[in-house]
């Protein structure tokens, strides 16, 4: 939680093909379970279509299910092949030299992943083992007394991506507290929407940045510069999905730094002017 009164700015990724080049799970676990990657991807889809499944819950099931007798699937498993997962370049310095970059304006930056990859892989990267984010929203297991993977805890997908955006912005960070459904004035929002920049490649976060555009916040599209592939994020920048977009480099000097940091500005100029608004408001009242 943010203890001082500077304005928070909530950053929100994606993860895979936003921070990192591929899936994580393609990293190095569905290799070690005996599995060809194109054909894991292809029976666990095939096995949500036939079963009405849902696709993330089916490709948990296939890692659990693929897993037996080749890899015991513990926590501690899962975080190393996290550990193992590749990020784009600058990754490992992004958040705190955009949090450097927000203080000198301001503003408390917090970094957030909302993610349909896995959570236990994603808190063995690097940047999560620091502390850089200060919820990590994915999908997750729940492991029994053996500390082995049963079930799923959480399954995050595509549309309910959306209600860990209003969790945020609330406050209600737990993902029991049905709190989240309280109605509350923009005023008494922890995090409003305006301050809100969505980071994401694909499809899957369009209801993510919809959302925070259409509250006045910042969605940014990102694709593969290795690739050079840039049609997901155009048609999105056509269909209003996104309000710019960039190679997903992270480096110092990039031009998705340059980006983040003007919105930055525009965020912190905003805040003065949303602060002289309200004084004039209280004044009107009291006249």
């Amino acid at each position: 939680m943010n203890g001082d009164k500077r304005p928070v700015v909530a950053f929100c990724y994606d993860f895979d093909r936003t921070l990192t080049p591929d899936d994580m799970q393609a990293q190095g676990y569905i290799q070690d379970i005996g599995y060809d990657v194109a054909r894991f991807w292809e029976e666990s889809n095939r096995l949500a279509a036939e079963h009405a499944m849902d696709r993330n819950l089916a490709y948990m099931y296939r890692m659990v299910e693929g897993a037996e007798g080749q890899v015991i699937v513990n926590r501690k498993a899962l975080m190393a092949y996290g550990g193992r997962v590749a990020l784009y370049d600058g990754v490992d310095s992004w958040f705190s030299r955009v949090r450097s970059y927000g203080a000198e304006k301001g503003l408390a930056v917090e970094h957030y992943i909302i993610s349909s990859g896995l959570k236990e892989m994603i808190e063995g990267t690097e940047p999560a083992k620091r502390g850089e984010f200060s919820e990590i929203y994915a999908s997750s297991f729940y492991f029994n007394e053996r500390g082995v993977a049963k079930w799923p805890a959480q399954a995050v997908n595509f549309t309910n991506k959306t209600q860990f955006l209003f969790r945020i912005s609330k406050g209600t960070m737990d993902v029991n507290d049905d709190r989240v459904n309280d109605y509350m004035r923009e005023e008494e929002l922890r995090v409003p929407f305006r301050n809100f920049v969505y980071i994401g490649d694909s499809a899957t976060d369009i209801p993510c940045m919809k959302l925070v555009n259409s509250y006045g916040g910042h969605s940014v599209g990102v694709y593969d510069g290795a690739r050079a592939d840039r049609s997901a994020v155009c048609r999105m920048l056509k269909e209003n999905r996104i309000r710019y977009f960039s190679a997903a480099d992270y480096r110092a000097g990039s031009e998705l730094e340059t980006l983040v940091f003007r919105i930055l500005d525009k965020i912190a100029a905003d805040e003065v002017l949303y602060r002289f608004t309200a004084e004039n408001k209280k004044l009107l009242e009291k006249s």
